[in-house]
């Protein structure tokens, strides 16, 4: 080997040597200046993320807006602005969806929240979504099934009221689709969770009476007059529950508010016209003098007679004798004399007054006026 190449291996050596030497610095260098580059393109990228969230959620703010105030076609292009930075967000997908419907574009509103109901199958406002559309479209099973997992889904504590609102909606879709008897067991479970709000208690004293529970209506409505005692719409409704469950004297009392109340109420003047009619008619009421009795079983007497002249009745083949004859024979002893020297001749002369009223309503169908009257008190003392 010759003196240069000696040179050469020899400063080859050197450099070896310096290497080992500073090889942990240089190692720990690289590795801090990896965990630099790291920290930096980490830090970019939240930067990049954040500003994405901040555009998303900004568009997302615009939508709400827009949707509050019904301007859905600009709503929907706000919150798929919005899905263009967090394309998986719920919350955008949700809101889009409501902004659809409020379109009536249903069929794209359903692949959203379809979407939505695969990912969280308890969300109570997806269901209840889910369950409006199906309602629209005539899918009454569907919808009744989407409105009872809403009721019976997990509600954050601000959204609790849709859960009342499920079920207000749940009734009455049943109502509509002739369903009154579940109608009414999902109007009992209402009711066990409704507040004392008047405007809520209204509301349920109303579906009450179209479900054909006048009780709980009666109930529901004594809540809103507790602290509206003016509320002239929960005291027509009263008058009406306490007409329909025969209590007359209740009824007169709420029905003359609500007709004070509302000059323009028809219905609640003529309930409370048939409601005079029956107190004055009704010769069993309690507390009433002799005279007034009498009195009214002479209307009443006078009045069936007038009615088998308009509908006449033909007795079935060996039924023994027909009301027109009881009628006939009893005509000459049902007088003021007649009633006064027999108080038993009440009870016979009512006998077949009611009879006559329920024959003539098969045969000529439901009367009005005093007929109807007499019919409603026949059914208020049927079995006394």
């Amino acid at each position: 080997m010759d003196d240069q190449e000696e040179r050469m291996a020899s400063g080859r050596f050197a450099r070896y040597r310096f290497y080992l030497r500073h090889r942990p610095v240089i190692l720990a260098m690289l590795s801090v200046a990896g965990v630099l580059f790291f920290l930096a393109v980490t830090g970019l990228s939240r930067v990049y993320h954040a500003q994405r969230q901040a555009l998303g959620d900004r568009w997302f703010a615009r939508g709400m807006s827009d949707l509050k105030a019904k301007q859905y076609e600009t709503a929907i292009m706000d919150f798929r602005s919005a899905l263009l930075y967090s394309r998986d967000d719920p919350s955008y997908q949700l809101n889009l969806a409501e902004a659809l419907i409020g379109m009536k574009r249903s069929g794209e509103a359903s692949a959203y929240l379809l979407n939505l109901w695969e990912r969280e199958p308890e969300n109570g406002l997806v269901n209840l979504e889910l369950a409006r559309i199906a309602a629209q479209q005539g899918q009454t099973e569907q919808a009744v099934r989407y409105y009872h997992d809403a009721v019976y889904s997990a509600w954050p504590g601000e959204q609790e009221p849709k859960r009342r609102d499920a079920r207000f909606e749940l009734v009455e879709l049943l109502l509509g689709s002739g369903r009154r008897a579940e109608a009414q067991a999902e109007m009992i479970a209402l009711a066990e969770n409704a507040g004392s709000d008047p405007a809520e208690q209204a509301e349920l004293g109303d579906l009450f009476l179209r479900t054909g529970d006048a009780e709980h209506a009666l109930a529901a409505f004594r809540v809103t007059l507790r602290t509206e005692k003016n509320n002239v719409a929960a005291l027509a409704g009263a008058g009406q529950a306490a007409f329909e469950l025969g209590r007359y004297p209740l009824a007169q009392r709420y029905l003359q508010s609500a007709v004070a109340g509302d000059l323009e109420d028809t219905q609640s003047a003529e309930r409370l016209k048939m409601t005079e009619t029956v107190l004055r008619m009704d010769p069993f009421q309690r507390q009433i003098s002799a005279t007034e009795r009498n009195r009214a079983v002479l209307e009443a007497f006078a009045t069936a007679g007038q009615r088998l002249k308009a509908c006449p009745v033909r007795p079935a083949p060996g039924s023994g004798p027909s009301s027109a004859d009881e009628w006939a024979s009893l005509s000459s002893s049902v007088t003021n004399a007649g009633l006064r020297a027999n108080p038993d001749l009440v009870e016979s002369a009512m006998d077949v007054v009611f009879r006559i009223e329920r024959e003539t309503s098969l045969t000529c169908g439901e009367p009005t006026g005093p007929d109807q009257a007499l019919l409603l008190i026949s059914r208020l003392h049927e079995g006394n």
